[in-house]
């Protein structure tokens, strides 16, 4: 079982599709918060640091009124993915580390990113590179789950899988991301020297069908939670089912409804 966890902690990042069928299909709708909350004026170039799938560059795109975006990620599948999902001249995509981008100093308006910065092993490398890249007067600005908290969905899960395998606590999202609270987002974002830091938290809903609407993006393998999933036996796998079923607040016609929140933090480059 020691071996299963450690396997587990390396998140599975191939499949843009199932992405998007776990939690892909909810950044859009806190990307649109994010932007509008930014109020970047037309006509700005940007960087999305981490694109995935391409939620963040897509929402730009429909609201941002941007004359260009470089959109920057590690994976190739999940590249590939954003670059037919979006097709627009403006864009252009780029694979590349965040705490090292492919791209000049001073270069844009807005460095942002979206549900990445936790996956980075040295968060601090990430934020100075997205200071780096930004113009004095631009804006660097990110957004996390908040995974210890009301991202209810990853809650209902992990406590669910620590109740039927204590061994999960170490992989449990909350746990394994302390820098996703609002105090150390802002901690962060001073010790790089950025400004006029401003924090937001941003609330969706979150609603499903019924239970197996729920429980099958958790089978596709990618993202924390879905990997430790594959990672064990049918018996343990069935059981772990029937324990999350058991703590979500299904409702008299088998819909479920929760909030999925999102810590935001934004400040100026001097």
């Amino acid at each position: 079982m020691n071996d299963i966890h450690a396997d587990s902690r390396r998140d599975a990042w191939t499949s843009g599709e199932s992405y998007e069928s776990y939690v892909g299909r909810w950044s859009e709708q806190v990307a649109e918060r994010f932007i509008a909350w930014l109020g970047m004026p037309p006509g700005r170039a940007w960087i999305d640091v981490g694109c995935g799938t391409g939620a963040v560059t897509r929402t730009i795109l429909a609201i941002g009124n941007p004359n260009q975006v470089v959109s920057v990620d590690q994976s190739e599948a999940f590249l590939q993915f954003a670059q037919a999902a979006t097709g627009d001249e403006r864009v252009s995509f780029r694979q590349g580390d965040a705490r090292q981008l492919p791209v000049d100093a001073d270069a844009f308006d807005a460095a942002i990113s979206g549900l990445v910065l936790n996956f980075i092993p040295e968060p601090v490398r990430m934020v100075r590179e997205m200071e780096r890249v930004v113009r004095p007067g631009g804006v660097v600005a990110l957004y996390v789950w908040d995974y210890a908290g009301e991202m209810q969905m990853m809650r209902h899960f992990w406590r669910a899988a620590v109740e039927t395998d204590p061994a999960a606590a170490d992989l449990d999202e909350g746990k394994r991301f302390p820098i996703a609270n609002l105090t150390a987002l802002r901690s962060l974002f001073e010790e790089t020297g950025l400004q006029q830091i401003v924090t937001d938290v941003i609330d969706i809903s979150t609603t499903f069908a019924d239970f197996d609407a729920f429980w099958h993006p958790f089978l596709l393998g990618q993202g924390p939670a879905p990997t430790y999933v594959q990672s064990l036996t049918d018996t343990a796998r069935q059981e772990l089912r029937e324990a999350v079923r058991r703590r979500l607040p299904i409702q008299p016609d088998g819909t479920i409804s929760m909030i999925a929140r999102a810590l935001a933090i934004k400040a100026v480059v001097e």
